[in-house]
């Protein structure tokens, strides 16, 4: 199995059920390294002054906003970690939507939720009551440092994790020029048309779709193999897999959320901790930076 990206739990009202998130997409790009044509050796790139031209180690590197051509805002390390979400460990399952009220421009990553050791119960008792129900999942996750919008929909065997799109990430309609809907169809170009498409119509079978010009340049690799011009990446280390918590009682649980009419109550317990630190925090004096 693909590594974890991170092992936590997957919350709605009062059940938590472990689970591991792991990639539902395989990269199948062709990576390439440019070259110096001259020797055959690897280009490096280096941080550079722009005014002095000399390289700027990773110490002296800060991070700042343009907020106008020239003009910048530093930000210290501590403003971007007050910035961050509290919970790297968690999908916070905030409210139930009907499956198809989501618009595929929303969709963006996704990911697959494994279950953890003894959670196979609260795994199924969930994907089971999402395909009754005709719901997904919205809620929140955090991958790496940001925090995303997602949606857990049941997939076959699987509950599925998709990453979505904020609306303010999405361009409406309204930004380009559509055909209007008075535009004259006639009958008979409609009826070709449908007649075309039940011609060319079939059953979904993605195992017929192949990336040729993919395949079609790996052949030219293999050729180019015997110059012996490669150049080998060290794999990355595997972190170690975190152990999993047990999921019990799930009646109970199930009771208690409904006579308490909660939705995520560690996520508002989270946002007041949130609220407090910051309010700690922005007492702290701060060195003032050109």
């Amino acid at each position: 199995m693909a590594r974890p990206i991170w092992n936590g739990t997957l919350s709605f009202g009062l059940l938590n059920i472990p689970v591991a998130v792991v990639s539902g997409e395989r990269t199948t790009d062709l990576h390439f390294r440019m070259l110096d044509s001259r020797n055959n050796k690897p280009i490096r790139y280096e941080r550079v002054n722009a005014e002095t031209g000399h390289e700027v180690p990773w110490k002296d590197v800060i991070k700042a906003f343009e907020y106008r051509k020239g003009s910048y805002v530093v930000l210290e390390p501590e403003d971007i970690k007050g910035a961050a979400p509290e919970s790297h460990e968690s999908v916070d399952l905030e409210t139930f939507v009907e499956a198809g009220a989501i618009g595929p421009e929303y969709f963006e990553k996704p990911y697959y939720l494994v279950p953890g050791k003894r959670a196979e119960k609260g795994y199924v008792l969930l994907r089971q009551t999402l395909e009754k129900t005709g719901r997904i999942g919205i809620g929140r996750v955090v991958i790496r440092t940001r925090e995303y919008l997602c949606a857990v929909m049941p997939r076959g065997k699987a509950l599925l994790l998709n990453l979505l799109r904020y609306p303010s990430e999405v361009v409406p309609q309204s930004e380009y020029d559509f055909p209007a809907t008075a535009q004259r169809v006639g009958k008979s170009e409609l009826a070709m048309a449908e007649k075309l498409v039940e011609t060319l119509s079939g059953e979904w079978k993605p195992g017929d779709f192949k990336d040729e010009f993919r395949e079609r340049l790996k052949k030219v690799i293999a050729k180019r193999l015997k110059s012996k011009k490669t150049v080998e990446v060290e794999p990355e280390e595997e972190a170690p897999e975190e152990k999993s918590t047990n999921v019990v009682d799930f009646v109970a649980l199930l009771k208690q959320s409904l006579a308490e009419g909660k939705r995520a109550p560690a996520k508002k317990k989270a946002s007041a901790k949130r609220g407090a630190s910051r309010k700690t925090t922005a007492k702290k004096p701060r060195r003032k930076r050109a």
